[in-house]
């Protein structure tokens, strides 16, 4: 980490007491931990938009099993991205549905394309693709 550098804002005052309440609520300890928060995620999501970054993330299904050959449909997608599904768990919601979360790393643009498979799948009900950083070049 570097040396601490102290800087000032210029911001609208309503702005400023609407920042305040999401620091209460987020439970910041104070306005710099926010702005680094905000400052590192707009980085984060920066590096995703030029695809090329190791990114990881977790891709949520839910669907229900008993849609024919939904589940070896899903399966086989994981199955075709071995190297980069790392880890599945597999969730049964109710008598119908169930909740699989996967954990996917690799550059953004494949990550994504991954997600965007397994959720157009036929059958699946919803889908979602959450991404982060690994954490290297956040300081």
């Amino acid at each position: 980490m570097g040396e601490t550098i102290r800087f000032g804002v210029s911001i609208d005052e309503k702005l400023l007491e609407s920042f305040d309440g999401l620091i209460e609520e987020k439970g910041y300890m104070n306005r710099s931990e926010a702005i680094r928060d905000l400052i590192r995620a707009a980085l984060v999501e920066l590096k995703w938009e030029v695809g090329d970054e190791e990114t990881v993330g977790t891709v949520t299904l839910v669907y229900d099993h008993h849609v024919r050959d939904l589940s070896d449909k899903l399966t086989e997608q994981q199955h075709a991205h071995h190297d980069k599904v790392i880890s599945a768990l597999h969730v049964h919601l109710d008598a119908h549905n169930c909740l699989e979360v996967l954990v996917v790393r690799g550059k953004a643009r494949e990550v994504k394309k991954i997600a965007d498979e397994l959720i157009g799948v036929k059958g699946v009900k919803h889908g979602k693709l959450v991404m982060t950083t690994t954490g290297e070049e956040l300081h």
